[in-house]
C-alpha cells in the first residue's frame, strides 16, 4: 500500500497512481491451494487486520485497492465497507502451444496477420531506445483521451534498466525502415502480460499491431509462459473487438474504495466537480 503524505487528505492506493499499473495486491501466500472454508478464513482476517492498520496507524481519509485478476472474492472488501467495481482483463491459454492459440484465433485475425508478413512489416525486440516511441504513444493516447500528456520515458529506462531481459521485454514493428508499432511484456513466473504499446496507427490494409501480438505470444510460448494476459479489458469499449477477436478468457478483479467518513466522500465529489467544469 502507498500513502501520499504530501497533502492533506491522506490517501492510500494499491497499485501508485501514474505507475500505469492496473491492479497489485492483496497477496495471499499459497491462496489457490486452499480450500474455500481456509479460504474464506485468511482473507476475511486478512482484510480486517489491514484496516485496523490503516485506520489506528495511517490514519486515512481515502483508500483505492485493486485486486489482481486470481483474487475474485470481493465480499471481504464489501464487508469491511469498501464499494467495489468490477473489471475485467483478457488472458489467453497459452499451455498447449502456439499452434492451438493460432487456431482460436478470429479466422479474419490470421488473414491479417498473413497480409501484413507479406507486405514486408518485420517484428523484432526491442531495446531501450524503442522505450521513446512507446512513451510517446502513451503520451498521444492520453491527449486523444482528454487527459493530461506526462512523459514516461525515464520510468520506462528505470523498469527496462531493473527488469531487462528477465522480467520485461519489448516488441516492434518496422515497415519500410520506420518503427510502426511495439508493446511491452511484464514476465512473472508462468504468465507474460501485454503491459502498454500497441498504438494506433494509419497503415491501410495492413495490420502490424496483430503481427506484434502474434510473435510476442510466440515468443511467450517457446519461453515456457502458460498464459498471456491482455491486460485490461473493461476501461474503453473501442479495444474490444481489437482484443475479443483474439479469442482469450474474460478474467474478474476489483477496484475497491473506502472513505473514512462521508465528509471526504463529499469533498472528493466537490472537487471532480469543479475539475469538470473547469475543462
Amino acid at each position: 500500500m502507498f500513502l501520499q503524505k504530501k497533502f492533506f487528505p491522506r490517501l492510500v492506493f494499491s497499485p501508485p497512481p501514474h505507475a500505469l499499473l492496473l491492479y497489485l495486491g492483496p497477496a495471499i501466500v499459497d491462496y489457490d491451494k486452499l480450500k474455500q472454508s481456509k479460504k474464506e478464513s485468511i482473507f476475511v482476517e486478512f482484510q480486517r487486520k489491514v484496516n485496523e492498520f490503516l485506520e489506528s496507524e495511517i490514519r486515512y481519509n481515502y483508500i483505492r485497492i485493486r485486486t489482481s485478476p486470481e483474487l475474485i472474492d470481493s465480499r471481504p472488501l464489501l464487508w469491511t465497507g469498501y464499494r467495489v467495481e468490477p473489471l475485467y482483463t483478457y488472458i489467453i491459454d497459452i499451455s498447449k502451444g502456439s499452434e492451438q492459440v493460432w487456431k482460436n484465433f478470429n479466422k479474419q485475425v490470421r488473414i491479417d496477420i498473413n497480409k501484413t508478413k507479406r507486405e514486408g512489416v518485420k517484428v523484432r525486440e526491442g531495446s531501450i531506445d524503442d522505450l521513446k516511441f512507446l512513451s510517446k504513444s502513451i503520451a498521444n493516447r492520453f491527449i486523444e483521451q482528454g487527459f493530461r500528456s506526462k512523459d514516461y520515458r525515464e520510468y520506462l529506462d528505470d523498469i527496462y534498466n531493473v527488469f531487462y531481459p528477465e522480467k520485461f521485454r519489448i516488441f516492434v514493428g518496422g515497415y519500410n525502415g520506420e518503427t510502426v508499432g511495439g508493446l511491452t511484456l511484464l514476465c512473472y513466473k508462468k504468465r507474460a502480460s501485454l503491459w502498454m504499446g500497441i498504438p494506433k496507427t494509419d497503415l491501410k490494409g495492413i495490420y502490424p499491431n496483430d503481427l506484434i501480438v502474434w510473435e510476442s505470444i510466440k515468443w511467450a510460448c517457446e519461453n515456457g509462459y502458460k498464459k498471456y494476459e491482455i491486460m485490461a479489458a473493461g476501461d474503453d469499449p473501442r479495444l474490444r473487438h481489437f482484443k475479443s477477436k483474439l479469442n482469450p478468457n474474460l478474467s474478474l478483479w476489483y477496484s475497491a474504495e473506502k472513505y473514512s467518513s462521508s465528509i471526504y466522500k463529499g469533498m472528493e465529489k466537490a472537487f471532480r466537480f469543479y475539475q469538470k467544469i473547469r475543462g
